[in-house]
């Protein structure tokens, strides 16, 4: 696999971890090359299954993934792997300075391709008030740096080795606003013309995709953009109005 044009289709998909009940039952899909849909539901509903068996990290119990129409248990796993980018909802970086966490999936890039990447994903101008900037060591887990640092790193890491699948388990749900508003930025730099799925836990992420999927209890619920299913006033219509309020004020007590 040298390259993809990043079509994704799900065929009759259902699967279920070891010993336990469907994560997933019937999934049909289709992602066109270059969308970026947003998957939304309760804890549980199966969106970050979905994502991770695109990665490759499980195959489906039954039916079939395609990636350009081929099934995915066909294709050579490594070189699969090698065209994605997936940025998990806790970035791990191991110890080393912040090019090295940067260049991880690329070790013999170049300095400029680091700064490139790092540029591209937003992450530069954060990277510059590093005391040694790229040279900065990061500490075990990446615990020296604060949460929204760890999540621009990762996408920066993500940039450089351009995948033509983007997935994104969004990790903006522990964040200030303002770093909150970097990642988004970053996120939606780095998804670009690229095929990206994204686990959405704030509806905000949802919005700004071009297509949203609604997961309920392992199935697909409801489909569409954003307005179409605010316009359906269906389960994501409740789920919207349910988060606006929340952010009302501050000091709104929870359910009011």
């Amino acid at each position: 696999v040298t390259s993809l044009r990043g079509e994704i289709a799900f065929e009759g998909v259902s699967f279920a971890y070891a010993d336990e009940e469907e994560a997933l039952t019937g999934i049909d899909l289709r992602i066109p090359a270059g969308q970026t849909v947003a998957f939304v539901g309760e804890t549980g509903a199966g969106k970050s299954t979905l994502v991770k068996l695109v990665a490759r990290f499980y195959d489906p119990t039954s039916g079939r993934i395609t990636a350009d129409g081929t099934d995915l248990r066909l294709l050579d796993r490594t070189a699969y792997r090698h065209r994605l980018g997936v940025v998990p909802q806790e970035a791990y970086l191991f110890e080393g300075t912040v090019r090295d966490a940067i260049a991880y999936g690329l070790p013999e890039a170049s300095d400029a391709q680091v700064e490139a990447a790092a540029r591209a994903a937003g992450a530069h101008e954060m990277i510059a008030t590093l005391e040694d900037g790229y040279l900065h060591e990061i500490a075990e887990r990446g615990r020296n740096l604060s949460a929204g640092q760890r999540q621009l790193i990762a996408l920066a890491r993500a940039e450089l080795v351009d995948p033509d699948i983007l997935l994104l388990d969004e990790a903006t749900a522990s964040l200030d606003l303002a770093s909150e508003a970097q990642v988004n930025q970053a996120t939606d730099r780095l998804a670009g013309r690229r095929t990206t799925l994204v686990v959405a836990h704030r509806l905000t992420t949802a919005a700004r995709a071009d297509r949203v999927v609604v997961m309920d209890r392992g199935r697909v619920a409801e489909d569409g953009t954003h307005d179409e299913l605010l316009a359906r006033e269906g389960t994501y219509a409740r789920l919207w109005r349910t988060f606006i309020g929340e952010g009302i004020g501050e000091d709104t007590p929870a359910g009011v």
